[in-house]
């Protein structure tokens, strides 16, 4: 996958990933933080992984370990879909903006700046856009 460090992105600031599912994903994921063992957000859409068919997973990972699995009902994911993902946060919580859907996490870590992006899984990234 696509792997992004030494950002500073600020609490307001965006960050869009825009880029398409794959005609026969099983899932994906997009995760911002400090780095790979410290996420603010994992943000994991399962069309069909880890027992989970349609379902948003979202966490969080403290020094390499992952917190407790926030699911959502909400699931506006398609295979073969061109969508954007943006992503913004604050001392709270991060929000996740999906077509149609919008998604809150909280900031549990207490991150000031995301300064990590990783993309991984059944999504082919096109564009990353900063603002």
């Amino acid at each position: 996958g696509l792997v992004v460090t030494q950002l500073d992105v600020q609490p307001g600031e965006y960050i869009k990933v825009k880029g398409k599912i794959t005609s026969d994903a099983k899932g994906f994921a997009v995760n911002v933080g400090k780095d790979s063992s410290n996420l603010m957000l994992h943000f994991n859409p399962r069309f069909d992984c880890h027992g989970d068919i349609n379902t948003i997973v979202c966490n969080s990972k403290e020094d390499g370990m992952w917190g407790e699995e926030d699911r959502k009902a909400d699931f506006p994911f398609q295979h073969g879909d061109k969508v954007e993902i943006c992503i913004s946060f604050n001392e709270m919580e991060a929000t996740v903006k999906v077509p149609d859907v919008e998604f809150q996490f909280p900031n549990r870590l207490g991150m000031e700046k995301i300064e990590y992006l990783a993309v991984e899984g059944d999504f082919k990234v096109k564009a990353i856009k900063f603002s």
